[in-house]
């Protein structure tokens, strides 16, 4: 029999599969037999010729947990899967054995085993497995990730409990994430108030970093849809900033900020050759993540020249600047295995930002 925790959140982008990361990360310095499930994988990718959620298989990837492959992400929401479950084509009831199957496989087989939910409480309830009741049905206690506000905190964490009571599942730990560090012990002050009379103490988890939150120019690659030219080695490189090219050449080169991503139209020919140039010299290097040079109008033949030989990393795009710049706006950066930086960062900070014999003792009972 595992340790098992369910880690669920208040809403999106919470902080979840950092913070699954970082409990396994911990939990085998002293568990030798770690695992992970994703019961219900919202977000499918192919992985070694397997269908599974993208967090499993970041997962599995990292920790070396491919020979679970089979079992780490039961149900996967595919196109058209809620429709054929409202149609009767699916049943529930066998969504929910197959889940209970996964679990009680991973439970015999590992001492520690993270189970990671999709957003908030009720996800998943048009295919009758809503974060809630998969916790209830396996009978694993709940870490609940939430934002790092106070209102608003507290009034997703009362909205999502409504649903884990309902399902009779137990909330055994509230984790305030993505915290402002110098508002980070008030924050944590006034949530501790606010659920004095809970049935879960309230701990403080990892302070808002935009190493974590910004994306690195292979997550762009993606996003884009467009391969990255120039230097390779920089795929792994985070951005900060992503700033458009529209002022005079003077006023962005007086404007850069430390691993910006510049969009330029390809017409900008003094412009690309300055920021080509500029990525060479030691002094203005560490402020240039790279370009996406974007529109329709070709490149001139010298320009592009210059843009090559110079290594500096950059999309080209048929697409507008202001297409581009929405698009990487909306996007919010997930990791992948190859974000080794980030996954570094995170295990680096876990032994800070968990007190990992407490959760072990809070979650084994």
């Amino acid at each position: 029999m595992a340790v098992k925790i369910f880690v669920s959140a208040t809403g999106q982008n919470s902080g979840k599969t950092t913070t699954s990361l970082s409990l396994l990360h911990l939990a085998r310095q002293k568990y030798s037999r770690i695992g992970f499930i994703k019961p219900v994988g919202p977000k499918p990718i192919n992985l070694n010729g397997r269908l599974l959620d993208k967090d499993p298989a970041m997962i599995a990837q990292v920790y070396g947990l491919e020979k679970w492959l089979d079992w780490m992400c039961p149900v996967v929401v595919a196109a058209g899967t809620t429709q054929q479950v409202l149609d009767g084509q699916i049943s529930p009831d066998e969504l929910a054995e197959k889940v209970m199957m996964a679990v009680d496989k991973l439970d015999g087989e590992c001492d520690f085993l993270i189970i990671e939910g999709a957003g908030h409480s009720g996800v998943g309830s048009v295919i009758g497995l809503s974060n809630a009741r998969v916790a209830s049905l396996i009978k694993a206690p709940v870490m609940m990730i939430t934002g790092g506000g106070v209102g608003n905190v507290i009034d997703a964490v009362e909205l999502n409990l409504a649903l884990y009571r309902q399902e009779g599942a137990e909330v055994r730990l509230l984790v305030a994430n993505k915290l402002v560090p110098e508002k980070r012990e008030k924050t944590l002050h006034y949530l501790r108030l606010a659920f004095a009379g809970a049935e879960f103490p309230v701990m403080g988890g990892f302070n808002y970093q935009p190493i974590l939150a910004n994306p690195t120019l292979r997550r762009i690659a993606d996003i884009v849809g467009e391969p990255l030219n120039g230097d390779q080695a920089a795929l792994t490189r985070i951005v900060h900033q992503v700033a458009i090219g529209a002022p005079s050449t003077q006023r962005i080169v007086d404007l850069l900020q430390p691993s910006t991503l510049l969009l330029v139209t390809s017409s900008r020919d003094e412009l690309l050759v300055t920021l080509a140039n500029l990525y060479s010299m030691p002094e203005y290097k560490p402020n240039i993540a790279g370009l996406i040079v974007t529109g329709v109008a070709p490149v001139s033949r010298i320009t592009q020249q210059i843009l090559d030989r110079s290594g500096i990393p950059y999309f080209r795009t048929g697409r507008t600047t202001a297409d581009i710049f929405i698009t990487i706006s909306e996007d919010v950066s997930k990791l992948t295995a190859a974000d080794h930086e980030k996954i570094t960062l995170i295990q680096e900070l876990s032994a800070k930002r968990f007190d990992f014999e407490f959760v072990d003792r809070l979650f084994s009972g």
